[in-house]
């Protein structure tokens, strides 16, 4: 339920503060006085439309069945729609944009326009019926349930089929190819780190000449060491030092020469060659690990290959079995429905009476197992189908659906109804203002009317008139109703007769 409104620099708008109750709010007033632009702001609100005003700010209460993963929200939820170079939402405080907005508060916030006729598409039309079902019958609810988990299941279980099929046309030369890659890897051989060790010697390689002259010449040291030590024993000092040091550079030496010989039984081109191989893993796979482990997944991808002919025997005779049992409860849930669309086609009947219309019937139509069975539901009205009904009666249709459905409704909203009752004759505005009214015993609903009957059962009359150029939005005392609702009878200059008509109205409703 939306609790307060305010506004803020909206086209001829100033300011607009309400405080709102639940129920049937109604919005009237002189043509171009702002009534759809007011409306136009709430809606943006909530992701529909573009937000005109430089600051709307709604305060609404955190539908039971909201859940967000990304946003923090509280039970009263902010919502805020800022205008300046471009517009910002934001959602308790926190950023958030407009078609996100849209995602999270259609399912509890919802803009009924005559332009909207998914209410008449036969997935809504079975959502009607199975909710109705659901709500009274256990036994149906659990069998809706179980065939809905079969079907996906099965679904799940024909992708599988599909694939194996896509992958059979091409078997034979995703095998030949998978055992060129793990020959071509094995041919190789390639040992973890041994990319590093062949760079080192290749290092080593490309010094070996230095190395070998160096140390030659390095060698001549050795024929000091005699001199140097009677030098030492001469002064008297300890040569340990000198001792210890020259025969480290003997040991160093010798590792050396021992290098210099392992070197030169190296071969340079087969160390070329091996590098040139594990690079081309390494390119090809990412490096060696993952070259291994290539092998690994395409060894158990072969096998897989082998048991592809046993895969799909099995798979196609489930599906074949499952099919079966599917349609057999598939037929199931559509004769309940049939049954099950009578008792609503008798509830209706009342509600189209009032509304002026004929009876509906629904027609059933059998299509291929889908996740709602193997019903298609149209409507029919007098020979005409739900699509092509006109403005009036598309409106009036939709609301003796809703009043039907109200019983199934866990989580009420709010509902934003676009001039439903515009253009309609005397009888038929009674009726709609009727069902209107029905459905606010659950649904919060906006509605902006040029019709005196349901502006006099509105929980809340809001008037948005103009004053020197500027719109204002008042909510309206009881004698501001009697003024109002005699308005909208009599025109600007009601007679007495309006205004009685006007009080007796609202007596009617218990508001006077």
């Amino acid at each position: 339920m939306v609790h307060r409104i305010y506004l803020k620099d909206l086209i001829s708008f100033e300011k607009a503060e309400l405080e709102l109750d639940k129920g049937l709010v109604v919005f009237s007033g002189p043509s171009g006085a702002g009534k759809s632009v007011l409306m136009n702001a709430v809606l943006s609100s909530f992701g529909y439309g573009v937000a005109e005003a430089k600051l709307c700010e709604i305060s609404i209460d955190k539908p039971l069945g909201l859940k967000s993963e990304a946003y923090e929200l509280e039970d009263e939820i902010i919502i805020k729609s800022i205008k300046r170079d471009k517009i910002r939402y934001y959602l308790d405080g926190q950023n958030i944009s407009k078609k996100t907005l849209n995602c999270l508060f259609k399912p509890f916030v919802q803009f009924l326009s005559i332009r909207d006729k998914s209410i008449f598409k036969s997935s809504e039309l079975i959502e009607l019926i199975d909710n109705s079902l659901s709500s009274k019958d256990k036994v149906f609810k659990k069998l809706l349930k179980e065939y809905k988990n079969r079907f996906n299941n099965y679904k799940l279980k024909l992708k599988e089929l599909n694939k194996i099929k896509s992958d059979e046309l091409r078997l034979a030369e995703l095998i030949e190819f998978t055992t060129f890659e793990i020959e071509k890897i094995e041919s190789i051989n390639p040992k973890i780190g041994e990319d590093k060790e062949l760079l080192k010697i290749k290092y080593q390689l490309s010094k070996i000449d230095k190395i070998n002259d160096a140390l030659n010449q390095a060698n001549s040291i050795f024929e000091f060491e005699e001199i140097v030590d009677e030098v030492y024993r001469l002064l008297d000092k300890d040569n340990s030092y000198f001792v210890e040091m020259m025969n480290q550079l003997r040991a160093d030496f010798e590792d050396i020469e021992i290098l210099t010989e392992e070197l030169n039984g190296v071969d340079i081109e087969e160390v070329l060659d091996r590098l040139e191989k594990i690079s081309y893993l390494k390119n090809r796979y990412g490096g060696v690990k993952e070259a291994l482990d290539y092998v690994e997944a395409k060894r158990k991808e072969l096998d897989g290959y082998k048991n592809i002919k046993q895969d799909k025997s099995f798979l196609e005779a489930f599906l074949s079995m499952e099919f079966n049992e599917l349609m057999t409860v598939a037929s199931r849930i559509s004769q309940a429905r049939k049954r099950e669309s009578l008792v609503l086609e008798e509830k209706l009947q009342k509600y189209l009476l009032e509304l002026k219309l004929p009876a509906i019937k629904f027609i059933f139509n059998s299509i291929s197992l889908d996740e709602l069975g193997c019903d298609k539901i149209d409507l029919d009205l007098n020979g005409s189908k739900a699509l092509t009904l006109s403005g009036g009666e598309f409106n009036r249709v939709r609301l003796a659906l809703m009043v039907v459905s109200l019983s199934n409704i866990k989580d009420s909203g709010v509902l934003i109804l676009d001039e439903i009752d515009a253009n309609v004759s005397g009888d038929e505005s009674i009726a709609i203002a009727n069902m209107i009214f029905k459905l606010s015993s659950v649904y919060q609903i906006f509605a902006i009317s040029h019709q005196a009957h349901l502006a006099s059962k509105a929980n809340q009359h809001i008037l948005v008139a103009k004053k020197d150029g500027k719109s204002q939005a008042i909510l309206l005392d009881k004698q501001g109703r009697v003024d109002e609702i005699a308005r909208i009878i009599g025109g600007e200059r009601p007679n007495k007769e309006a205004v009685s008509f006007a009080i007796r109205l609202l007596r009617e409703e218990k508001e006077y």
